[in-house]
């Protein structure tokens, strides 16, 4: 039922993706609330963090417990820059991206020939590490005081203020997102990629240079994450070591697993889905958690794999192309098949 379901979606997904993109063009323009759109702009920055961690867990295979340090680091590179040297936000998103993945790469060379539990326990500990050094480099991230008046961001110019203005924005780069890690994963690169994560030894007996290709999907993946903290502390104004901690790492990973592991689809279900839950509980505090648990559990227990982790998108895309139908033979798509 799963997979006939995911085959219309995939027949006519040119459509059902640009009903989706007008339907959250207009959203905004339809809720007033501005708590509403807080939470649709926190659910897209977790979207764009859970669709990079989603590239170097799920796509090359590599379980990483410490995302939301890369995060900080992002967050805390705006911050400084915007406002002890007053940089407009042009400056301060790709710097923040370039120093977070190169905190990615700096990380990578000596971690990424680790397997298994051992780069899970470095991961874990690097993202300790950068909280300390958050906590206790008081000279230039203020320690626990934090970052505050942190500004705005301001494109050559245009100053993003109002929640309908940083939804657009938050919009904007999610789209950026999922255009660079589908294009990547689409190519060779991507091919590379995914074989690397199937079969390591098979992947270098047919020439790939497994290092290489590992380093490029964590230097990606931290870059990412490093443009959601750049918005997340820009747009909430301070931070502190306290928002880029284990706990922030495992609810990234949580989102992961619930949308499935390996597919860009399912990040977008899983960020949103646990970002609106948390909200929608709020009036039952106590038991917030409780029920937040049940559903996971339930959850893994019925779709271990996550809701569309089984699920391959571009596959039933060609199977459905090469699938004769019952009128004569005729054929959808490029490839036409006669029927003897």
């Amino acid at each position: 039922m799963l997979e006939g379901f995911c085959t219309k979606l995939q027949r006519h997904h040119a459509a059902i993706t640009g009903a989706v993109l007008v339907i959250t063009c207009l959203i905004p323009f339809c809720v007033t609330s501005t708590y509403v759109l807080r939470i649709c702009v926190v659910a897209q920055m977790n979207i764009i963090l859970v669709l990079s961690l989603n590239m170097m867990t799920g796509l090359l295979g590599q379980m990483s417990f410490g995302h939301a340090a890369f995060f900080g680091i992002g967050a805390y590179t705006a911050a400084i820059l915007s406002t002890k040297l007053n940089m407009p936000a042009q400056v301060t998103f790709p710097a923040a991206m370039v120093v977070a993945g190169l905190f990615g790469i700096l990380l990578g060379l000596p971690t990424l020939k680790l397997k298994g539990y051992y780069f899970v326990i470095v991961t874990m500990v690097f993202c300790e590490i950068m909280r300390i050094v958050e906590l206790n480099w008081m000279e230039v991230t203020r320690g626990p005081l934090g970052i505050m008046t942190i500004p705005k961001p301001g494109f050559f110019g245009l100053r993003i203020s109002t929640q309908r203005e940083f939804y657009f924005l938050a919009l904007a780069l999610v789209i950026l997102t999922v255009i660079v890690i589908r294009n990547i994963m689409n190519s060779r690169i991507g091919y590379a990629i995914l074989a690397v994560r199937d079969d390591e030894v098979a992947a270098e007996s047919m020439g790939i240079n497994i290092f290489r290709y590992k380093i490029l999907v964590f230097a990606v993946a931290s870059c990412f994450a490093g443009l959601a903290g750049a918005l997340y502390a820009q747009y909430t104004g301070y931070i502190d070591p306290t928002s880029f901690t284990n706990n922030k790492s495992n609810e990234l990973l949580v989102m992961v697993i619930f949308g499935g592991l390996g597919n860009l689809v399912g990040s977008f279900i899983g960020a949103i889905t646990l970002s609106v839950i948390p909200e929608l509980l709020r009036g039952l505090a106590t038991y917030r958690q409780l029920i937040y648990g049940i559903i996971l559990v339930v959850l893994m227990m019925v779709k271990p794999d996550g809701l569309l982790g089984a699920v391959n998108f571009k596959y039933l895309g060609q199977r459905d192309k090469l699938k004769p139908l019952k009128d004569g033979g005729k054929k959808r798509g490029a490839i036409w098949w006669k029927k003897s």
